[in-house]
């Protein structure tokens, strides 16, 4: 489905965790990920069990240059992944921190 599509849905009441998940994910896609956040932010509260929106949900903060807030959840999604068994989002999660730690520094002076 099309953003727009998403979009009215979302505007006719239609709010759930699948929808915003959905809505996160195509605006990530299309490149914007300062949009895609707020989205996926509210699938992680309808659905706070919910481990790949938190994937996500991390890589809108730091393609948004928000390192810190990317760390964070990504390390929610971890906690989230493990006790759901979710294996694939853990084990994408722990890359994603551990590149971030690797590139702190940089993305730190780039943020601030």
């Amino acid at each position: 489905m099309d953003i727009e599509t998403l979009e009215r849905m979302l505007a006719a009441g239609k709010d759930s965790a699948l929808l915003r998940f959905g809505l996160g994910k195509s605006w990530l896609d299309a490149g914007d990920p300062v949009r895609a956040a707020p989205h996926l932010g509210r699938c992680v509260v309808l659905d706070p069990d919910y481990s790949a929106a938190w994937k996500l949900l991390g890589k809108a903060w730091l393609a948004g240059g928000q390192p810190q807030a990317a760390r964070e959840a990504w390390q929610r999604g971890l906690s989230v992944a493990g006790s759901k068994g979710d294996q694939q989002a853990r084990k994408e999660m722990q890359v994603f921190l551990r590149r971030l730690d690797r590139d702190s520094p940089a993305l730190l002076a780039k943020a601030g």
